[in-house]
């Protein structure tokens, strides 16, 4: 469904960010991009959406094809009409505006006679939401904000979802009834997801595929089982140690080893 390849992005004309960065997401899949903070995953996905514009970014080589059509040169609104939407990191819900207004406005792209529907659906997968539709969405917790985030999406019809760090800033339960969500619209709607997360073990239990990110390249991928036997995995993502109990602040403090793919 979604290519990319080669893909190189620089911003201001003089910072290379992405380098030659390729990865394939199948369509009715969760792919998730894994990576340290400055490795290219918001970059990645600004870059697929038509986001690096106003940020003075820019796909300077390489290709992204969606459905066999290459959308690296087209803006933002044309994308999300093909049916890409990103969730954007930190929520970004309209916060003047209700539950329902915000809802409102990720159907936008859709026939109005459609809108009940599609409300009854979000309020379906977030019941939370639906208890709150009148409340101002500046004033709900931040879980709750995230649900709005994800529910606005679904409000599009949208062929893939980009989801970035859902999990950003929530408490243990709360993640864990959004990536259980996250998970059943996969499955019952056959959406596909791009998820970029910082929390390796979450994402590897609800993706199918994913990649590892590090300094603008993927590095390593395969699947979630392959990858939580990979002992650099398991050791820099996942906190492991080669009998599989956790590291120690100590042990990660005054460790030494050097990754093997950048050796």
């Amino acid at each position: 469904m979604l290519s990319l390849n080669n893909i190189e992005v620089i911003y201001n004309d003089v910072v290379l960010v992405l380098k030659g960065l390729s990865l394939e997401v199948p369509e009715g899949r969760i792919v998730a991009l894994l990576g340290s903070n400055g490795a290219g995953k918001s970059t990645t996905l600004k870059a697929i959406s038509g986001l690096l514009k106003p940020e003075n970014g820019e796909v300077t080589d390489g290709e992204i094809l969606f459905q066999g059509q290459p959308i690296h040169k087209k803006d933002a609104a044309e994308i999300v009409r093909m049916g890409i939407f990103q969730v954007m990191e930190g929520r970004r819900v309209f916060e003047h505006l209700t539950v329902e207004e915000n809802l409102r406005a990720g159907a936008y792209t859709q026939p109005l006679g459609r809108f009940s529907e599609d409300l009854a659906l979000v309020y379906n997968y977030f019941p939370r939401l639906k208890e709150r539709r009148n409340q101002v969405a500046g004033f709900l917790s931040g879980g709750e904000q995230q649900m709005l985030a994800i529910g606005r999406a679904l409000m599009a019809h949208p062929k893939l979802i980009m989801l970035d760090e859902p999990s950003l800033g929530l408490a243990p339960l709360l993640v864990a009834e959004i990536f259980e969500i996250i998970r059943r619209i996969n499955r019952e709607q056959g959406t596909t997801i791009l998820l970029v997360e910082q929390n390796a073990r979450l994402a590897l239990e609800s993706a199918h595929h994913a990649y590892i990110m590090e300094n603008g390249r993927i590095v390593l991928d395969g699947s979630p089982a392959d990858l939580k036997d990979n002992a650099d995995v398991r050791e820099f993502y996942l906190g492991l140690n080669e009998i599989g109990s956790r590291k120690s602040y100590r042990e990660v403090k005054h460790y030494k080893r050097r990754k093997r793919w950048l050796s």
